[in-house]
């Protein structure tokens, strides 16, 4: 058993599937541009259906060529895209448009759902003040962070999308709650840093990945999480949850792998099931530690999965923990405390 300092690394699960082709390296390595490209733009001839556009102070979209489905249009200065402006590349497959200037009543008519193909739409970095659509049902990633959204539209019939990040925008629970129902596929929604009081009903229950960090949650209405069958990694860190917040068991779900409570307002340590693996409870104001906040019942085959549990920034010492405690979390890698 280690027992020390224990700096925490989150895994963040990719938004990109691995089917795809990744090609998003610097242009240097491809060499010299295939012929079939826009002339301001780069398309590796290692790469022809890639076309870079990344860094170049453009203002609107430039002629895409047909066979392109790979389209970067990286850190310009473009400010609204016309309803023609992907007509000759209905096949394209990644649409990547992060730092830009893009308003939503510049984005005319149904410039998206054209693009029957469609997997990947990036429009980080924006001036967004709701989500784009209509969108095509090929989607499967969609990324609107950064914007100032706080109104979703529609999703409905979206039935290929998994990944969803919309962290760094103003959408508070309710503008959540009537847009994302129908998304059965939806695996991985990214909700923090936005400015919710409240947890959104009706998130699809087929979430794996739920992050909600950063928020102004300050209750869990009881039994919330149960119906989420599979949900792996859950993070509510940097919210207002106290102990009168979180009903007994809140997140004693078999499925969780990794659970991040840090930066709240709890004093005692919420019940977890005996299959998480890892525990983040730093910065709250815990003052007991409770085995069986971790293990029902003490046995040889009967014992907690825990590798990792953060324990540092509470009113927990050494000397608070008890004996027992070894015997229950007795796969643990690393237990911090102060």
């Amino acid at each position: 058993m280690k027992l020390g300092a224990f700096t925490l690394v989150l895994a963040l699960i990719s938004g990109a599937s691995g089917q795809y082709y990744d090609y998003d390296f610097p242009l240097s390595i491809y060499g010299q541009s295939s012929p079939n490209c826009a002339p301001e733009c780069n398309c590796p001839e290692s790469y022809p259906t890639a076309m870079y556009c990344d860094e170049l102070k453009l203002k609107s979209v430039p002629m895409v060529p047909p066979g392109i489905k790979y389209l970067y249009l990286r850190n310009n200065q473009i400010d609204h895209i016309d309803e023609k402006a992907f007509e000759n590349v209905t096949d394209l497959q990644w649409l990547i448009l992060d730092h830009n200037l893009l308003e939503n009543s510049k984005i005319k008519g149904k410039v998206f759902s054209k693009l029957k193909q469609l997997k990947k739409l990036h429009i980080n970095y924006n001036n967004l003040t709701e989500s784009v659509g209509p969108l095509p049902r090929s989607l499967e990633d969609l990324q609107l962070t950064h914007n100032k959204i706080s109104k979703l539209g529609s999703f409905e019939g979206l039935v290929n999308l998994t990944f969803i990040h919309l962290q760094h925008n103003q959408l508070k629970e309710d503008a959540i709650s009537a847009a994302l129902k129908g998304l059965k596929s939806l695996e991985y929604l990214d909700l923090s840093f936005n400015q919710m009081t409240k947890l959104p009903s009706g998130l699809p229950v087929s979430l794996l990945t739920l992050y909600l960090d950063n928020n102004k949650i300050n209750n869990i209405p009881d039994e919330y999480f149960k119906r989420f069958n599979g949900l792996q990694y859950l993070r509510l860190s940097h919210n207002e949850l106290a102990d009168s917040g979180v009903p007994g068991n809140s997140f004693n779900i078999s499925s969780l792998v990794e659970l991040d409570l840090s930066y709240n307002k709890l004093k005692s340590i919420p019940t977890v099931n005996e299959n998480l693996e890892n525990y983040y409870l730093e910065v709250n104001e815990l003052e007991k530690f409770e085995v069986k906040s971790f293990c029902k019942i003490l046995g040889p085959l009967s014992y907690s999965k825990i590798k990792h549990l953060r324990l540092d920034g509470n009113r927990l010492t050494h000397t608070n923990l008890p004996p027992d405690m070894y015997e229950c979390l007795r796969v643990a890698n690393e237990i911090t405390v102060n």
